[in-house]
C-alpha cells in the first residue's frame, strides 16, 4: 500500500510540473493559464487555507482542493498540448 501511494504521489508531482510547463504555452488559453498559476502556486507555497496542524481539517484542504484544482486545470488544457508537456515532464523528472 506504501508503494502505491509513492506511486500516486510521483504521478501527481509530474502532473504538476506538467501544468507548469503548459501555462506557458501559447495555445492554452489565459483562464486556463490563470487558473494553472493559482493551482501551483498553491501546491507550491508554504501557506495553506487551513493550517495542517489542526487535526484532520489541516490535510483535508490539500486533499480536496489541490486535486480538484489539477482537474480543473487539465480539462481547461488541451488534450494534445497536455500530452506534449507530460512527456516533457517525465523526461525531465527522470533525470
Amino acid at each position: 500500500m506504501l508503494e502505491r501511494l509513492k506511486h500516486k504521489a510521483r504521478l501527481l508531482k509530474t502532473e504538476v510540473y506538467a501544468i507548469y510547463l503548459a501555462y506557458k504555452d501559447p495555445r492554452v488559453p489565459f483562464y486556463a493559464r490563470i487558473l494553472a498559476i493559482i493551482v501551483v502556486g498553491y501546491v507550491l507555497s508554504p501557506i495553506d487555507l487551513i493550517p495542517d496542524f489542526i487535526p484532520i481539517l489541516g490535510y483535508l484542504d490539500d486533499l480536496i482542493l489541490v486535486p480538484l484544482g489539477i482537474v480543473l486545470v487539465l480539462k481547461m488544457i488541451p488534450k494534445e498540448v497536455m500530452d506534449e508537456y507530460r512527456e516533457k515532464a517525465k523526461t525531465t523528472m527522470i533525470k
